[in-house]
């Protein structure tokens, strides 16, 4: 994190529920790896016998609160209500949102909306608590807390609708303010109880907002900095006033045009790097930005590790520690989660190139 030059780049196959792999692509890779015994699960998903074998250097606790709402329903065994009212229907390996509560809404839809209680459940913190303490306690891995909220970004796409909450961001920003306004009071009322608790025993803590998509931004930078830097800064920097760790952010697609503006909202590390969207080149964006970012991810999910050749993911792995290691700041980590699709050699080669297993 320091940007210091260690005899290998730290390394995160699966530590977080954003750099894991799925439930077939775990199969697979046990069955690869002759792990017969039951799955020992972590905090991530990921079996923790994946993670020592991978020489995975960090550990994860805490998740997204699931905080009590009248809106929370099983509607079938294949579709749910979530606590901000988003239907989310399951098509096999995710699941995908099918109704907005706040599609056309007004601002004085948004005064009468039932939102979710801020408040975690006692008992739950209690035991993330106790696992952060005792990992720090035993020192053998970094610790990361999981981000407990929803961005608000992101959360404005899904209840509202991603047509209708982007143009909201062009043509409705009275709308937007008051939408963010709320959540970003709920978000503060919940990272207050979440990071006293966890933030003396943790080294880390990650984010989620997604922000581009394959070609570009999901919005301006000027809408950036107007409607979405100032809840974005604010809470970074009581989160780092709570807990005193490192801002690991969190967004998918091309940002480069955002990350000045991202950097300045506080943020110290970046993930997942998808460098296969425009402008994520990692030797430019380690030129640019690596005097001030620390990278994490940058192995390719969507096309590299699903059809390159073992030979070609070592190579591959090799040259992303040369350019973006250049003088630290680089955590080895995938592009985002593995899905059922790679394959279990290739995930062994990059593991073999690390230099970590002898598997």
């Amino acid at each position: 994190m320091a940007h210091q030059i260690a005899d290998r780049p730290p390394i995160d196959i699966g530590a977080t529920t954003l750099t894991s792999m799925s439930a077939g692509c775990q199969a697979k890779l046990r069955e690869y790896l002759g792990f017969t015994d039951e799955p020992e699960l972590t905090n991530s998903g990921v079996d923790e016998r994946i993670l020592r074998w991978a020489g995975t250097d960090f550990r994860g606790v805490g998740h997204i609160v699931r905080p009590p709402s009248p809106h929370t329903r099983q509607v079938s065994p294949t579709v749910r209500v979530d606590a901000w009212g988003i239907e989310r229907t399951w098509l096999g390996q995710y699941e995908e949102i099918s109704r907005n509560p706040l599609r056309g809404a007004t601002v004085e839809d948004l005064r009468s909306f039932p939102w979710p209680e801020p408040r975690i459940d006692e008992a739950l913190l209690a035991q993330w608590q106790a696992e952060a303490r005792r990992l720090h306690r035993e020192g053998r891995h970094v610790v990361i807390a999981e981000h407990p909220v929803y961005g608000v970004l992101e959360l404005g796409c899904w209840m509202c609708g991603y047509d209708d909450f982007l143009m909201r961001l062009a043509g409705d920003t009275d709308f937007v303010r008051a939408f963010s306004d709320m959540v970003f009071d709920w978000q503060m009322r919940i990272i207050e109880p979440y990071y006293a608790a966890l933030g003396p025993y943790i080294d880390l803590t990650t984010s989620g907002d997604d922000f581009g998509m394959q070609q570009g931004p999901l919005l301006s930078p000027r809408a950036f900095e107007t409607l979405v830097a100032p809840y974005f800064r604010a809470r970074i920097a009581r989160t780092k006033e709570l807990a005193g760790c490192y801002y690991w952010h969190h967004t998918c697609g091309s940002v480069v045009a955002l990350l000045d503006q991202i950097i300045a909202c506080g943020v110290d590390i970046l993930n997942p790097i998808q460098s296969s969207a425009a402008g994520m080149d990692p030797a430019a964006l380690k030129a640019r930005f690596g005097d001030r970012l620390v990278f994490w991810g940058a192995v390719d999910v969507q096309q590299f590790l699903r059809h390159a050749t073992p030979d070609e993911v070592r190579r591959g792995v090799r040259e992303l520690i040369r350019v973006m290691g250049a003088g630290g700041g680089y955590v080895v980590a995938p592009g985002h989660n593995m899905q059922d699709d790679v394959p279990p050699q290739n995930i062994a080669a990059w593991v073999q190139e690390l230099g970590v297993s002898p598997a």
